[in-house]
């Protein structure tokens, strides 16, 4: 017997069809909308890395709107829905003790030459001017604490170049700070946390009202800076050691002192710290790091960190910058509020820089930090010791009454001799 549909019927199930491609699309469409009004801050990207690689700093020649062999144009900003970016100024740790401070001001230069190239980007140092402007705003974070060459003085020369983060270590240990990462080298091997130079550093960043990121750090480094900042830190990128043991990650006692400090933590787009490659990391990876990081620190605690061109492997479906719409969209399917969201894409960071600002106000007349780390911590023969130094007078004939008009006679008398004997 054949069986006769009412018509209202087949048009329900040919809603319930479709309703699935409708709602994917609906997810799409409202995280994009959320985007535009309220544009990411993004805390890491190593394209200037990128640029001293590939071009040597040149900038005369390479178009960054058109630019294809980085993870980062203007263009793919531009469809990400990026409205400040922190260029990660990052040298190599091998460059410890020898040229790390050239290397950074070489690189502090490329930023700021970038910024001021093209239209659509813009230089900016305050939380305020982030908020203003109507471009993508452009800041600098310096990677490693490598680059102040134990310098205190050095460190407030770049906070006046515009550096307004500083992490605290990269892959190796400075004389003061210990990185988590071991066995990539061997510098300064028996540091452990902050040194009590570390530990000025941190307050020095704290009167400047640089931030202070502890991505990269070992466990005890942000223990100690945790306990020591009067101000919220940042790590710029980084994830949960509980979803991928990696010792890149922040483990839940680190997130919750987190919650505590009202700092923040940009979740990366590392594939290899999403998943400790056990698996291809994918847009679902990455959001499972969000959804523990909410439930141990709070929505509040959350920012994004991608850094991009600073690793080769993101999760599929994020290969570059101009994807960061996918995650939005992912989250919002797990049910993250537009009020959620609008934190982890600007806000939170907002809130962080502003209440550095703040600290910086309110200690910022204190005494400039004029500690010095101890010369036998300093393992560099290159590093001069002018505290017991005494000035040389020079002695020459035994009359240094005459010596130098004496010499300076010579010159002559000796072009004379050559010319007559020629």
């Amino acid at each position: 017997m054949e069986m006769r549909y009412p018509t209202k019927f087949l048009w329900l199930l040919m809603f319930l069809d479709n309703a699935p491609l409708s709602y994917e699309k609906s997810m799409k469409e409202q995280a994009i909308e959320l985007m535009q009004h309220a544009r990411l801050i993004d805390g890491h990207n190593d394209l200037p890395l990128r640029l001293r690689i590939f071009y040597q700093n040149k900038l005369s020649r390479v178009n960054l709107r058109e630019l294809n062999r980085t993870h980062t144009n203007l263009v793919k900003l531009q469809a990400g829905y990026v409205g400040a970016q922190f260029w990660s100024v990052y040298v190599l740790c091998s460059a410890q003790n020898k040229d790390a401070v050239r290397l950074t001001l070489e690189q502090i230069d490329v930023v700021k030459r970038m910024c001021n190239s093209y239209e659509e980007l813009e230089l900016v140092t305050t939380s305020e001017g982030i908020f203003d402007s109507r471009r993508i705003a452009c800041l600098i974070g310096i990677e490693g604490g490598h680059s102040i060459d134990s310098s205190l003085a050095t460190l407030r020369m770049y906070y006046d170049l515009g550096v307004r983060y500083m992490t605290l270590t990269h892959s190796c240990n400075t004389p003061w700070s210990e990185s988590s990462s071991k066995g990539i080298h061997n510098f300064y091997p028996s540091v452990i946390g902050l040194t009590a130079f570390g530990q000025e550093v941190v307050k020095e960043m704290n009167r400047l009202g640089m931030m202070i990121d502890l991505s990269h750090t070992s466990y005890s480094t942000a223990k100690d800076a945790l306990n020591i900042s009067k101000a919220p830190v940042i790590f710029s990128h980084s994830a949960a050691f509980s979803v991928c043991n990696h010792s890149r990650n922040v483990p839940d006692d680190i997130l919750q002192e987190l919650k505590k400090n009202r700092g923040i933590i940009m979740v990366t787009f590392h594939a290899d710290v999403l998943a400790c490659g056990r698996k291809a990391a994918n847009i679902y990876t990455l959001a499972d790091h969000f959804d523990h990081i909410k439930k141990i620190a709070g929505p509040e605690s959350i920012g994004i960190g991608g850094d991009y061109d600073g690793v080769e492997n993101f999760p599929e479906g994020l290969e570059d910058v101009s994807k960061y719409p996918a995650l939005i969209e992912e989250l919002l399917r797990r049910g993250w509020s537009n009020t959620e969201l609008k934190g982890v894409l600007r806000e939170n960071f907002l809130r962080v820089f502003r209440e550095v600002e703040r600290v910086q106000n309110t200690i910022g007349l204190m005494d400039v930090g004029e500690s010095e780390i101890l010369q036998e911590e300093v393992q560099n023969s290159c590093r001069l010791d002018l505290r017991n130094h005494q000035p040389q007078t020079a002695r020459s004939f035994g009359f240094p009454s005459v010596a130098q008009p004496f010499s300076l006679m010579l010159v002559p008398v000796s072009y004379l001799i050559l010319y007559y004997k020629l």
